[in-house]
Protein backbone atom coordinates (compact mmCIF):
# COMPACT_ATOMS: atom_id res chain seq x y z
CA UNK A 1 0.00 0.00 0.00
CA UNK A 2 1.05 3.55 -1.18
CA UNK A 3 0.83 6.34 1.17
CA UNK A 4 0.33 9.91 0.54
CA UNK A 5 4.29 10.50 0.08
CA UNK A 6 4.38 8.86 -2.21
CA UNK A 7 6.40 5.97 -0.24
CA UNK A 8 5.52 2.40 1.19
CA UNK A 9 3.81 2.41 4.34
CA UNK A 10 2.57 -0.60 6.81
CA UNK A 11 -0.87 -0.91 7.25
CA UNK A 12 -2.44 -2.19 10.66
CA UNK A 13 -3.59 -5.54 8.63
CA UNK A 14 -0.24 -6.63 8.21
CA UNK A 15 0.14 -7.47 11.63
CA UNK A 16 1.78 -6.29 15.04
CA UNK A 17 3.96 -3.39 15.21
CA UNK A 18 2.10 -1.42 11.94
CA UNK A 19 1.23 2.10 11.63
CA UNK A 20 -1.70 3.62 10.39
CA UNK A 21 -0.92 6.13 7.47
CA UNK A 22 -2.67 8.60 9.29
CA UNK A 23 -1.13 8.21 12.18
CA UNK A 24 2.60 8.24 10.45
CA UNK A 25 1.49 10.92 8.76
CA UNK A 26 0.27 12.63 11.93
CA UNK A 27 3.02 12.21 13.60
CA UNK A 28 5.69 13.49 11.21
CA UNK A 29 3.49 17.04 11.06
CA UNK A 30 3.61 16.97 14.52
CA UNK A 31 7.35 16.62 14.85
CA UNK A 32 9.37 19.60 15.28
CA UNK A 33 12.29 18.57 12.98
CA UNK A 34 11.68 19.71 9.20
CA UNK A 35 10.97 16.76 6.83
CA UNK A 36 11.62 16.55 3.67
CA UNK A 37 10.37 13.30 1.02
CA UNK A 38 12.17 13.78 -2.25
CA UNK A 39 11.95 11.69 -5.82
CA UNK A 40 15.55 9.56 -6.47
CA UNK A 41 17.04 10.89 -9.05
CA UNK A 42 19.99 13.21 -8.34
CA UNK A 43 20.59 15.14 -11.30
CA UNK A 44 19.29 18.48 -12.40
CA UNK A 45 15.99 19.04 -12.24
CA UNK A 46 15.76 16.34 -9.52
CA UNK A 47 15.68 15.13 -6.39
CA UNK A 48 11.69 16.64 -6.56
CA UNK A 49 10.26 17.53 -3.22
CA UNK A 50 7.02 15.44 -2.89
CA UNK A 51 6.85 16.66 0.74
CA UNK A 52 7.72 18.94 3.40
CA UNK A 53 6.19 19.10 6.86
CA UNK A 54 5.29 22.54 8.39
CA UNK A 55 8.21 22.57 10.24
CA UNK A 56 10.40 22.93 7.27
CA UNK A 57 7.89 25.31 5.29
CA UNK A 58 8.51 27.00 9.35
CA UNK A 59 12.12 27.03 9.02
CA UNK A 60 12.61 28.35 5.34
CA UNK A 61 9.52 30.98 5.16
CA UNK A 62 8.31 29.16 1.89
CA UNK A 63 4.45 27.67 2.26
CA UNK A 64 3.82 24.31 0.81
CA UNK A 65 2.71 24.98 -2.59
CA UNK A 66 5.78 27.02 -3.37
CA UNK A 67 8.36 24.07 -2.58
CA UNK A 68 6.54 21.05 -4.42
CA UNK A 69 7.93 19.35 -7.47
CA UNK A 70 11.38 21.73 -6.68
CA UNK A 71 14.96 20.60 -6.12
CA UNK A 72 15.87 21.53 -2.46
CA UNK A 73 18.85 23.14 -4.16
CA UNK A 74 16.86 26.35 -4.55
CA UNK A 75 17.74 27.29 -1.00
CA UNK A 76 21.29 26.72 -1.28
CA UNK A 77 23.40 30.48 -2.31
CA UNK A 78 26.82 31.86 -2.33
CA UNK A 79 27.47 31.02 1.26
CA UNK A 80 26.66 27.54 0.90
CA UNK A 81 30.03 25.75 0.51
CA UNK A 82 30.38 23.44 -2.18
CA UNK A 83 32.31 21.02 -0.71
CA UNK A 84 29.85 19.69 1.49
CA UNK A 85 27.72 19.57 -1.14
CA UNK A 86 29.82 17.15 -3.40
CA UNK A 87 30.52 15.23 -0.25
CA UNK A 88 26.56 14.54 0.06
CA UNK A 89 26.15 13.54 -3.47
CA UNK A 90 28.95 11.35 -3.22
CA UNK A 91 27.23 9.39 -0.32
CA UNK A 92 24.10 9.55 -1.99
CA UNK A 93 25.30 7.98 -5.24
CA UNK A 94 26.80 5.34 -3.09
CA UNK A 95 23.25 4.69 -1.58
CA UNK A 96 24.61 5.73 1.35
CA UNK A 97 22.52 7.36 4.37
CA UNK A 98 24.57 10.74 4.34
CA UNK A 99 24.90 13.84 7.38
CA UNK A 100 25.57 17.52 6.82
CA UNK A 101 25.49 21.22 7.74
CA UNK A 102 25.43 23.88 4.77
CA UNK A 103 24.53 27.16 4.92
CA UNK A 104 20.92 27.88 3.41
CA UNK A 105 18.77 30.56 2.26
CA UNK A 106 15.44 31.56 3.83
CA UNK A 107 12.46 32.80 1.44
CA UNK A 108 13.14 35.94 2.76
CA UNK A 109 17.20 36.03 2.01
CA UNK A 110 18.00 35.61 5.37
CA UNK A 111 20.82 32.70 6.33
CA UNK A 112 20.61 29.85 8.71
CA UNK A 113 22.92 27.31 9.57
CA UNK A 114 20.96 23.40 8.85
CA UNK A 115 22.10 20.16 9.98
CA UNK A 116 20.47 17.36 8.24
CA UNK A 117 20.65 13.68 7.77
CA UNK A 118 19.28 12.07 4.55
CA UNK A 119 18.07 8.10 4.05
CA UNK A 120 17.30 6.71 1.27
CA UNK A 121 14.15 4.70 0.69
CA UNK A 122 13.79 1.31 -0.67
CA UNK A 123 11.36 -0.75 -2.65
CA UNK A 124 11.15 -4.64 -2.29
CA UNK A 125 13.87 -5.09 -4.71
CA UNK A 126 16.43 -2.75 -3.04
CA UNK A 127 16.16 0.00 -5.71
CA UNK A 128 16.02 3.53 -3.73
CA UNK A 129 12.80 5.07 -4.80
CA UNK A 130 13.21 7.74 -2.46
CA UNK A 131 14.94 10.13 -0.03
CA UNK A 132 13.98 11.13 3.35
CA UNK A 133 15.40 14.11 4.83
CA UNK A 134 15.53 15.49 8.35
CA UNK A 135 16.84 19.16 9.11
CA UNK A 136 17.63 20.99 11.98
CA UNK A 137 18.07 24.57 12.05
CA UNK A 138 21.57 24.64 14.56
CA UNK A 139 22.40 28.44 13.45
CA UNK A 140 22.46 29.18 16.95
CA UNK A 141 23.93 26.14 18.51
CA UNK A 142 26.47 27.05 15.59
CA UNK A 143 27.04 30.51 16.83
CA UNK A 144 27.44 29.89 20.45
CA UNK A 145 30.08 27.19 19.53
CA UNK A 146 31.69 29.88 17.21
CA UNK A 147 31.74 32.05 20.43
CA UNK A 148 33.23 29.47 22.83
CA UNK A 149 36.15 28.91 20.10
CA UNK A 150 37.24 32.48 20.35
CA UNK A 151 36.99 33.13 23.91
CA UNK A 152 39.32 30.01 24.21
CA UNK A 153 41.78 31.61 21.49
CA UNK A 154 41.84 35.19 22.68
CA UNK A 155 42.01 33.72 26.57
CA UNK A 156 44.91 31.44 25.03
CA UNK A 157 46.07 34.82 23.47
CA UNK A 158 46.01 36.45 26.65
CA UNK A 159 47.38 34.29 28.64
CA UNK A 160 50.74 33.80 26.34
CA UNK A 161 50.26 38.00 26.71
CA UNK A 162 50.35 37.32 30.07
CA UNK A 163 53.08 35.29 31.13
CA UNK A 164 55.33 37.69 28.48
CA UNK A 165 54.66 40.66 30.44
CA UNK A 166 55.17 39.17 34.07
CA UNK A 167 58.56 37.77 32.94
CA UNK A 168 59.43 41.83 31.38
CA UNK A 169 57.89 42.94 34.80
CA UNK A 170 60.08 40.83 36.19
CA UNK A 171 63.34 41.34 34.55
CA UNK A 172 62.41 45.14 34.91
CA UNK A 173 61.76 45.46 38.61
CA UNK A 174 65.38 43.31 39.37
CA UNK A 175 67.48 45.66 37.23
CA UNK A 176 65.33 49.13 38.55
CA UNK A 177 65.96 47.44 42.62
CA UNK A 178 68.73 47.91 44.64
CA UNK A 179 67.82 45.59 47.42
CA UNK A 180 65.72 42.46 48.14
CA UNK A 181 63.00 44.38 50.12
CA UNK A 182 62.63 46.60 47.68
CA UNK A 183 62.13 44.10 44.48
CA UNK A 184 59.98 42.47 46.73
CA UNK A 185 57.47 45.02 47.69
CA UNK A 186 58.10 46.73 43.54
CA UNK A 187 57.05 43.47 41.96
CA UNK A 188 54.44 42.19 44.13
CA UNK A 189 52.31 45.40 43.72
CA UNK A 190 52.99 45.31 39.69
CA UNK A 191 51.49 41.89 39.53
CA UNK A 192 48.87 42.89 42.49
CA UNK A 193 48.03 45.92 40.21
CA UNK A 194 48.04 43.55 36.81
CA UNK A 195 45.81 40.89 38.45
CA UNK A 196 43.30 43.61 39.02
CA UNK A 197 43.09 44.63 35.58
CA UNK A 198 42.86 41.15 34.52
CA UNK A 199 39.58 40.62 36.72
CA UNK A 200 38.21 43.90 35.40
CA UNK A 201 38.44 42.60 31.96
CA UNK A 202 37.00 39.57 32.42
CA UNK A 203 34.12 40.51 34.47
CA UNK A 204 33.16 42.37 31.40
CA UNK A 205 31.60 40.25 28.47
CA UNK A 206 32.97 42.52 25.92
CA UNK A 207 36.49 41.99 27.55
CA UNK A 208 37.06 45.81 28.20
CA UNK A 209 37.42 47.65 30.97
CA UNK A 210 36.74 51.39 31.69
CA UNK A 211 39.59 54.26 32.00
CA UNK A 212 38.20 55.38 35.13
CA UNK A 213 37.93 51.62 36.40
CA UNK A 214 41.34 51.48 36.17
CA UNK A 215 41.99 54.84 37.63
CA UNK A 216 39.86 53.64 40.72
CA UNK A 217 41.26 49.99 41.51
CA UNK A 218 44.67 52.55 42.15
CA UNK A 219 43.28 55.49 43.80
CA UNK A 220 40.50 54.73 45.49
CA UNK A 221 42.32 53.37 48.31
CA UNK A 222 43.28 57.18 49.20
CA UNK A 223 40.82 58.97 48.11
CA UNK A 224 39.98 59.85 52.10
CA UNK A 225 39.38 63.66 52.57
CA UNK A 226 39.24 64.78 48.58
CA UNK A 227 42.41 63.85 47.93
CA UNK A 228 41.85 62.42 45.04
CA UNK A 229 39.86 64.17 41.85
CA UNK A 230 38.96 62.53 38.87
CA UNK A 231 37.12 63.82 35.95
CA UNK A 232 36.16 63.03 32.54
CA UNK A 233 33.88 60.80 30.52
CA UNK A 234 33.08 57.05 30.38
CA UNK A 235 35.72 55.25 27.70
CA UNK A 236 35.95 51.53 27.57
CA UNK A 237 39.74 50.32 26.55
CA UNK A 238 39.94 46.69 25.20
CA UNK A 239 42.56 44.59 27.14
CA UNK A 240 45.81 45.33 24.45
CA UNK A 241 45.23 48.74 26.23
CA UNK A 242 43.89 48.12 29.01
CA UNK A 243 47.16 46.71 30.71
CA UNK A 244 49.40 48.57 29.72
CA UNK A 245 47.26 51.59 30.87
CA UNK A 246 46.73 50.13 34.04
CA UNK A 247 50.16 49.50 34.80
CA UNK A 248 51.44 53.01 33.99
CA UNK A 249 48.51 54.08 36.50
CA UNK A 250 49.97 51.66 39.24
CA UNK A 251 53.56 53.33 38.60
CA UNK A 252 52.33 57.06 38.86
CA UNK A 253 50.23 55.96 42.09
CA UNK A 254 53.11 54.03 43.56
CA UNK A 255 55.66 56.87 42.82
CA UNK A 256 52.93 59.79 44.08
CA UNK A 257 52.92 57.74 47.68
CA UNK A 258 56.62 57.10 47.82
CA UNK A 259 57.91 60.67 46.68
CA UNK A 260 54.93 62.68 45.46
CA UNK A 261 51.69 64.16 46.52
CA UNK A 262 50.56 60.88 48.16
CA UNK A 263 53.59 61.10 50.25
CA UNK A 264 52.68 64.31 52.36
CA UNK A 265 49.10 64.92 54.05
CA UNK A 266 47.89 67.32 52.42
CA UNK A 267 48.81 66.58 48.97
CA UNK A 268 46.26 66.03 46.12
CA UNK A 269 46.21 64.04 42.66
CA UNK A 270 43.90 64.92 40.22
CA UNK A 271 43.31 63.25 37.07
CA UNK A 272 41.46 64.19 33.65
CA UNK A 273 40.90 62.74 30.58
CA UNK A 274 39.20 62.92 27.26
CA UNK A 275 38.62 61.57 24.13
CA UNK A 276 40.12 63.55 21.14
CA UNK A 277 38.90 62.39 17.05
CA UNK A 278 42.07 63.00 14.66
CA UNK A 279 41.95 62.29 10.71
CA UNK A 280 43.82 59.03 12.31
CA UNK A 281 41.23 58.48 14.84
CA UNK A 282 40.18 58.55 18.27
CA UNK A 283 42.85 59.31 21.53
CA UNK A 284 42.77 58.72 24.90
CA UNK A 285 44.21 62.03 26.32
CA UNK A 286 44.84 61.97 30.08
CA UNK A 287 46.57 64.37 32.50
CA UNK A 288 48.35 63.06 35.81
CA UNK A 289 48.47 66.22 38.11
CA UNK A 290 50.26 65.91 41.41
CA UNK A 291 50.00 69.33 43.55
CA UNK A 292 50.63 70.26 47.34
CA UNK A 293 52.91 67.68 48.21
CA UNK A 294 56.61 67.89 48.62
CA UNK A 295 58.41 69.67 46.02
CA UNK A 296 59.37 67.49 42.88
CA UNK A 297 63.31 66.04 41.96
CA UNK A 298 64.61 64.58 39.02
CA UNK A 299 65.10 60.93 39.33
CA UNK A 300 68.41 60.22 40.35
CA UNK A 301 67.94 56.75 37.88
CA UNK A 302 65.39 55.59 35.54
CA UNK A 303 63.33 53.14 37.44
CA UNK A 304 61.27 50.94 35.97
CA UNK A 305 57.99 54.02 36.42
CA UNK A 306 59.79 55.82 34.34
CA UNK A 307 61.11 53.52 31.67
CA UNK A 308 57.19 51.90 31.21
CA UNK A 309 56.01 55.62 30.78
CA UNK A 310 59.10 56.28 28.28
CA UNK A 311 59.46 53.75 26.67
CA UNK A 312 57.23 50.78 26.79
CA UNK A 313 53.82 52.00 26.91
CA UNK A 314 55.42 54.48 23.81
CA UNK A 315 56.31 50.89 21.99
CA UNK A 316 53.35 49.12 22.87
CA UNK A 317 50.75 50.89 21.87
CA UNK A 318 52.05 54.19 20.70
CA UNK A 319 51.53 56.60 23.46
CA UNK A 320 52.73 59.99 23.48
CA UNK A 321 54.19 60.84 26.78
CA UNK A 322 55.27 64.27 28.28
CA UNK A 323 56.66 64.31 31.84
CA UNK A 324 57.31 67.73 33.65
CA UNK A 325 58.37 68.82 36.75
CA UNK A 326 56.53 71.94 37.76
CA UNK A 327 56.85 73.73 40.62
CA UNK A 328 54.05 72.47 42.20
CA UNK A 329 54.28 68.69 41.44
CA UNK A 330 54.42 66.29 39.35
CA UNK A 331 52.88 66.94 35.88
CA UNK A 332 52.19 64.36 32.98
CA UNK A 333 50.92 64.63 29.92
CA UNK A 334 49.75 60.85 27.84
CA UNK A 335 47.79 60.61 24.78
CA UNK A 336 46.86 56.75 23.87
CA UNK A 337 45.62 55.63 20.00
CA UNK A 338 42.73 53.87 20.43
CA UNK A 339 41.88 52.29 16.96
CA UNK A 340 45.38 50.05 17.98
CA UNK A 341 43.21 47.87 20.82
Amino acid sequence: MSGTWGMPVRNDEHGPGSIAPGLLQAAVEASGEAILITSAELDEPGPRIEYANPAFTDMTGYELAEVLGRSPRFLQGPRTDRAVLDRLRASLQAGEPARGEAVNYRKDGSTYMVEWLITPVRCGDGQITHWVSAQRNVTDRRGFENRQSLMVRELHHRVKNTLATVQAVLNATLRSSVTMDEFSSAFGGRIMSLARTHSLITEDQAQVASFEGLLRAELDPYADGGRISLRGPPLLLPSDLAVPVSMALHELTTNALRHGALAHPDGRVKVTWAAEVEETGPWLAWTWNEHDGPPPTLPTREGFGTRLLKKILTAQVAAEVDIRFDADGLRIHVRVPLGRG
